[in-house]
């Protein structure tokens, strides 16, 4: 925390540059590739766009083999051909040193040949498969792109290519090159038929040229990963109706085979594409990005082997230096990431799930770094009306002043204890994979013995109805049930349990409950690193930071849950408490100013300020009292807190009036210096006296308890509040 450098500004910039007093950044900062269009809509990330270059330019002039090699091409071979050894350059041609197969890897075509009726102009590239010419169509008059094969008799190559063209002609998506034509043309040296496919030319620049050149925004490889997930997603859920096979794999992603062109990025060579659950087409990847041997060996290639591929290629396109801890939202990243690239059982399921957390990262980065919010529903939580606070954004009961021996100086910051922290966290939606997810998602029971009741019914058994019913005991302080619950969907979900993050989060509820929060952390960690790009994983991180002692880890957590979704008050309240334990009344004030007038948590909020103005905080063997001006403002705010339902002078608001009335006669009898800034009263009593003396405070508190006294439900509450009267009441002289 420092304070701003703005002029004129009196407000305090975080650790993420941003200051809580005008919303403004600091210090300028470099143009970003993203801007938000408004506070409740989430911008969709713009990719920079590359202006056009001609195309002649892309030819490479004197192309050569592959640096590293490349597989064999023989079928079972484990041996690299072509490449470069003890400090000698890669060969052309030569046999392989395994096997003892035939490798060539000279260009097939020379400039100016004619290819049916493209006139090929020169090489652009070599893939994995074959090099790509950039041609000319005569007929169209348009530049194109012909891929053929590497090497002569290279039938691993050849059937691969023409597993490329059957697919390229039925895939439509604007985020994969677009096939245009098939054709053949005599091999130079034997005469033989070679296929060639005539694909879109894309004018753009290789990720990984681009990285090269310099450090890319963070929010534009997310940008990227987004485009590419989004055509793995198509590939995946791709159906062929005349085969009746669904799903295709990408399986050679890496920044090497995605272009930035124009404003979006395109997948080239889908030479490695295969259906899913094949096992007996060829197999092309790139080692350092495909997942291990391993992993092939017992599950083959899969959906999550893709979204493995797209992990390590952001990891790939990520600046070296990014990973500072400072960097806004980098944790939350890094966690997608590890999860990209976890072992098979814990890696994301499908691209929509990557796609959807990654969204929610960038959201937590952008706003972060602006400060403004971009609230997204989530699918996975319900959005729950519970409130991470025990008392600071409510009037105090009558209790504040007849329980002599739980009354403390200083202002109690309402941090809610671990058990009430476990029944008002958010509830995980029900997995739609779970037997029973349809009945379920149509249970709408709130009494939480009810729902145990219902859920009890004979019904199929389900995991995710003992998750609910897990949830339900807890909120009943049924901690041993809850317990037997949790250990049944365990039971149920067999050997997915120890990977299923509803579980997981369910652990950590239960933890709570039993008051062991280091373990409970331990459990919401894994959940967040699950869904990194959720809000109530952090917001659960943040609460046991800060029971364990934590402050700034806490304050980071929060602040992260907060600057991205203001409907997420309980972060609010939990920024507000770290401010208060830090003494820093303004601060935890401009927090609550800022939760919207439409949340139902905003009247909790503005009592909260209220009470924060007034209240005497921690400072070190003492307490720090409030200044005229914080009473000041406190009274003026009070006429416009919504209480009692409206009424103006009602019992909510006379206690209230009677705690600001308390701090002003402690104001008048430890400090006593300054004046007041305050309006006229609206209605109601009078808060403080005119002029403010200690005779005239004391007795206007005097009247205050008598008032509540009459609130009282029994005797010993009232004679209680009449006897703290009598106590206040102005001293006379006889």
């Amino acid at each position: 925390m420092r304070p701003c450098a703005r002029a004129g500004c009196t407000g305090v910039v975080d650790d993420t540059g941003y200051c809580d007093a005008q919303g403004h950044r600091n210090v300028p900062q470099p143009t970003k590739a993203v801007e938000a269009t408004g506070e409740h809509d989430f911008s969709v990330v713009p990719l920079p766009r590359l202006p056009a270059t001609d195309p002649l330019s892309h030819i490479d002039p004197a192309p050569h083999p592959p640096e590293h090699g490349r597989p064999c091409a023989r079928p079972g071979c484990t041996g690299i051909v072509g490449g470069g050894y003890l400090g000698q350059p890669p060969l052309f041609e030569g046999v392989c040193s395994v096997c003892r197969t035939p490798y060539s890897f000279r260009p097939k075509l020379l400039s100016g040949e004619m290819v049916d009726r493209y006139r090929v102009l020169g090489c652009l590239a070599h893939g994995g498969l074959g090099w790509v010419y950039l041609a000319w169509d005569t007929r169209l008059e348009l530049h194109v792109a012909l891929k053929g094969l590497i090497g002569d008799g290279d039938e691993h190559a050849r059937r691969v290519a023409v597993r490329e063209r059957q697919i390229l002609t039925v895939l439509h998506h604007p985020n994969i090159v677009r096939i245009l034509n098939f054709v053949t043309h005599p091999d130079p040296r034997s005469g033989a038929e070679t296929d060639y496919i005539v694909m879109e030319y894309v004018d753009g620049q290789p990720l990984h040229r681009l990285a090269a050149a310099g450090d890319l925004p963070v929010e534009q490889v997310i940008a990227y990963g987004l485009g590419i997930l989004s055509a793995f997603e198509y590939l995946h859920g791709f159906a062929d109706t005349g085969s009746g096979r669904r799903g295709l794999l990408y399986c050679d992603m890496k920044p090497d085979n995605v272009l930035h062109t124009g404003d979006r990025v395109k997948l080239i060579d889908l030479g490695a594409a295969r259906w899913i659950g094949d096992r007996t087409s060829p197999l092309v990847h790139t080692r350092d990005f495909q997942v291990p041997q391993e992993e092939i060996d017992e599950h083959w290639l899969t959906v999550r082997s893709d979204l493995h591929t797209v992990g390590r290629t952001l990891e790939a396109l990520l600046p070296d230096d990014w990973q500072a801890e400072d960097a806004p939202g980098a944790e939350s990243f890094l966690r997608l990431l590890r999860r990209a690239t976890a072992p098979f059982e814990e890696r994301f399921a499908s691209a929509a799930e990557m796609a959807e957390q990654l969204r929610g990262v960038l959201r937590e980065i952008l706003s972060l770094r602006d400060g403004v919010p971009r609230p997204e529903p989530s699918t996975v939580f319900a959005p729950t009306a519970a409130l991470l606070d025990a008392g600071l954004g409510a009037v105090p009961p009558l209790d504040h002043w007849t329980d002599v021996a739980g009354r403390t100086a200083s202002l109690d910051p309402g941090r809610p204890s671990p058990a009430q922290c476990a029944v008002r966290l958010p509830t995980p939606r029900v997995d739609p994979g779970d037997p029973e997810a349809g009945y379920l998602a149509n249970v709408s029971v709130d009494d939480p013995r009810r729902l145990v009741d219902t859920l009890a019914a004979p019904r199929r058994e389900s995991a995710q109805a003992h998750l609910l019913m897990c949830r339900a005991h807890l909120e009943l302080a049924e901690i041993d049930e809850a317990g037997r619950c949790l250990e049944r969907a365990g039971e149920l979900l067999g050997g997915r349990a120890p990977y299923d993050w509803r579980m997981a989060w369910h652990r950590g509820l239960l933890a709570l409950a039993e008051d062991r929060v280091e373990a409970a952390r331990e459990r919401f960690d894994a959940v967040c690193t699950a869904l990194p790009g959720e809000d109530a994983p952090r917001l659960a991180l943040g609460f046991c930071a800060e029971h364990l002692g934590e402050p700034d880890r806490a304050a980071r957590h929060y602040r992260a849950v907060w600057r991205r979704d203001r409907s997420q008050v309980s972060a609010a309240f939990g920024l507000a408490r770290i401010h208060l334990a830090e003494g820093a009344r303004g601060e935890a004030v401009r927090v609550l100013d800022q939760v919207p007038r439409v949340s139902r948590h905003f009247d909790a909020a503005r009592i909260a300020a209220v009470r924060i103005h007034a209240g005497r905080l921690p400072g070190g063997a003492g307490v720090r009292l409030p200044t005229a001006a914080d009473l000041g403002e406190a009274v003026n705010r009070l006429p416009d807190l919504y209480l009692d339902g409206g009424d103006r002078d009602g019992d909510a608001r006379a206690r209230l009036r009677a705690v600001l009335q308390e701090a002003a006669l402690g104001w008048v009898l430890e400090s006593g210096t300054g004046s007041f800034r305050r309006s006229p009263t609206r209605y109601g009593a009078p808060v403080l006296a005119d002029p403010v003396g200690e005779a005239a405070q004391r007795a206007l508190l005097e009247e205050s308890l008598r008032r509540l006294a009459q609130q009282a439900q029994d005797a010993g509450r009232h004679d209680a509040l009449i006897d703290l009267a009598n106590t206040v009441r102005p001293r006379t002289r006889r």
